[in-house]
């Protein structure tokens, strides 16, 4: 039997440093592949850190019941004063009870990354503003409810195509779902007797889900507060010219319920920034008609409206399909936290089989990057 050459000697010496190095590499990776296997246990046994999935969908569904917060105030308000002076005073207030934070963190902490992008994502939820205000006192309410919450279908939409999110089916089921419930309450009440109007409050939706869109884009890389504070300086701006020319000066109650407004609003838009940063959008579309939920504690509590039986249906068909989607993310999200555990177990072992002076090269290339 005829003996393979050997092969030839590899080039290079191997010197005491990086023989140090490599003992060392290999002895920090297994002390992180333990430490990564007992913190995943302990956080599983725990259970005290939340999916990511989940906190998004908290953040959205508490961000919704601080909107019909909002609402409540500017409806009363609306009653006795333009729908596009109160556009403007209600951004404006929200960007003076950011003021303080301003002075506290320094003006530096709120230059955006993108303040073209920003501008743009204050021009476009301005136009939707415009056009609901414009449709919002000639359609019935229960109308614009059932028009309105055909935005997380819009968003959803938009989201895959745009922004790249998988297409889920039980994301599309549990908004359905949540669609539903919405019809379940309000198709008794529907009138159709908006006209036209119907479709000009039909086409703001759209223009929300586009606003909401730019949000998720902008949150890759800039913090929720930033966005919060150029919303309110953008859409006061593009809104100024329209309450000048409706001007009427606010009483002292109206002045209060604008400061409320305010502080109310930017909450709410930087929960949903919060939400819309830790997740993906479409993820958490079906929280939304939870507002309907909130609208009706809402309406009971301060109006003294009793809710019929088609809102109490429609409110168990929401919250259904919300516990149902929320168990499915987090189940996901276990699966997906299992498979990047095994992976990062079996790149940190490969690092251990180390060998020669080239090999060591490339990791000391790795942990410097």
């Amino acid at each position: 039997m005829q003996n393979r050459p050997k092969p030839p000697h590899r080039v290079g010496v191997v010197t005491a440093k990086d023989r140090t190095f490599r003992q060392n590499t290999r002895r920090g990776a297994r002390r992180f592949k333990i430490n990564r296997v007992r913190q995943f246990k302990r956080a599983r046994r725990s259970g005290a850190e939340l999916p990511q999935v989940w906190k998004g969908m908290l953040w959205v569904a508490l961000s919704g019941l601080l909107f019909t917060c909002l609402n409540t105030i500017v409806r009363h308000i609306t009653l006795t004063l333009d729908g596009f002076e109160s556009q403007f005073l209600r951004y404006f207030f929200g960007f003076l009870v950011m003021v303080p934070l301003l002075i506290k963190e320094g003006w530096r902490s709120y230059i955006p990354v993108d303040m073209k992008g920003q501008f743009w994502r204050g021009a476009v939820h301005t136009l939707g503003l415009l056009l609901w205000f414009a449709a919002l006192p000639k359609i019935a309410l229960a109308d614009m409810t059932a028009i309105g919450f055909s935005g997380p279908i819009f968003i959803m939409i938009g989201a895959g195509l745009f922004l790249g999110e998988p297409m889920r089916r039980d994301r599309w089921i549990a908004a359905l779902f949540g669609l539903l419930g919405v019809v379940v309450v309000v198709a008794p009440k529907l009138s159709g007797q908006g006209g036209w109007y119907t479709l000009v409050m039909f086409a703001s939706t759209p223009v929300f889900a586009a606003s909401f869109l730019m949000t998720k884009s902008l949150t890759k890389f800039e913090t929720p507060g930033v966005i919060v504070f150029w919303q309110a300086i953008s859409v006061s701006l593009f809104s100024l010219p329209l309450a000048a020319m409706v001007w009427q000066t606010p009483t002292a109650m109206q002045w209060l319920g604008f400061v409320a407004a305010g502080l109310l609003g930017s909450l709410g838009h930087y929960c949903l920034t919060r939400g819309f940063k830790a997740t993906d959008i479409s993820a958490t579309q079906s929280l939304r008609f939870l507002d309907l939920i909130w609208s009706a504690t809402a309406g009971y509590l301060v109006f003294g409206d009793v809710p019929s039986e088609f809102t109490v249906l429609g409110a168990v068909v929401i919250l259904s399909s919300t516990i149902w989607i929320a168990r499915r993310e987090g189940r996901a999200v276990s699966v997906v936290t299992d498979a990047s555990l095994v992976t990062d177990v079996t790149n940190v072992t490969n690092l251990t089989h180390v060998s020669d002076v080239s090999d060591v090269s490339v990791v000391k290339e790795s942990l410097r990057d």
